[in-house]
């Protein structure tokens, strides 16, 4: 019996941060990893667009690789296609990734806290509905970058990043209130764990950055029968791109992640 992979999809290579995670948990799985970056960056399209874009697309990668499961290692998209990405293929589980909003205000100590995402995150209904429904006593400052995904691109392709532009970034995250400062900053895009150390270096004042990379393993997980724990998978990981050309620090970079580029 052929094995299933775990499919890991993103828009570029952030999802890096989730298949990172999910090695650790599911050490005999077999992984392909899809990089739309034909598409990237996600941001600029118009909804309806996107969405239809990225339902097509799976439709292929359903076909080809038959995966035990997709995971959206992407906000974007996942506040943007994945019920229907669930209706046109049910018979594929399909795990999302959210906003970290519920664990931020689980752990915000002066009820400041910043999501740091990309603009369609920010003006989707889906986040301020997650703010509403965990953060209703907490002041949650929305913050759409229009650059940290391209800069972590850079950066993990490049080894080096222009930190003064980081820190244009990240500023508006950090509010000064009522003697309170801003103390927990949700990362809400899957690039930007990449650039944390870079963060941390050019913010005014320390914060706790909450990346969803190992919640989104755990979850996916939960979901894959506990049977094949112990297996070892039999298949070399794979790195697809939608672009069917990725440069050579690209290809790179997939073979410092032990991913073969098809």
């Amino acid at each position: 019996m052929t094995e299933r992979p775990v499919l890991v999809f993103d828009s570029g290579i952030g999802g890096l941060t989730v298949l990172r995670e999910a090695r650790v948990l599911m050490p005999g799985r077999h992984f392909v990893y899809v990089a739309d970056d034909a598409g990237f960056p996600y941001g600029a399209w118009e909804e309806a667009a996107l969405q239809q874009r990225i339902v097509e697309l799976f439709g292929r990668l359903i076909e080809e690789h038959d995966p035990e499961i997709a995971v959206i290692a992407c906000n974007t998209a996942s506040t943007l296609v994945l019920d229907a990405l669930r209706v046109a293929f049910p018979d594929t589980p399909f795990v999302g990734t959210v906003p970290a909003i519920k664990p931020a205000a689980e752990r915000t100590r002066s009820g400041l806290v910043s999501v740091l995402a990309t603009p369609g995150t920010v003006k989707r209904q889906y986040t301020r509905d997650l703010i509403t429904q965990w953060a209703s006593k907490c002041h949650v400052r929305l913050v759409g970058s229009d650059n940290l995904a391209g800069l972590a691109e850079i950066y993990m392709r490049q080894g080096f990043v222009d930190e003064e532009a980081v820190r244009a970034e990240i500023a508006p995250c950090f509010v000064e209130r009522e003697g309170k400062r801003t103390d927990i900053v949700v990362l809400a895009c899957t690039h930007y764990p990449f650039l944390v150390n870079r963060m941390r270096k050019t913010a005014p004042w320390p914060v706790d950055w909450l990346d969803p990379a190992e919640a989104i393993a755990r979850r996916a997980l939960s979901l894959l029968p506990a049977s094949h724990a112990s297996q070892i998978a039999q298949s070399a990981d794979r790195a697809v791109f939608t672009s069917g050309a990725p440069d050579f620090p690209t290809r790179r970079l997939m073979q410092g992640f032990g991913l073969q580029v098809a």
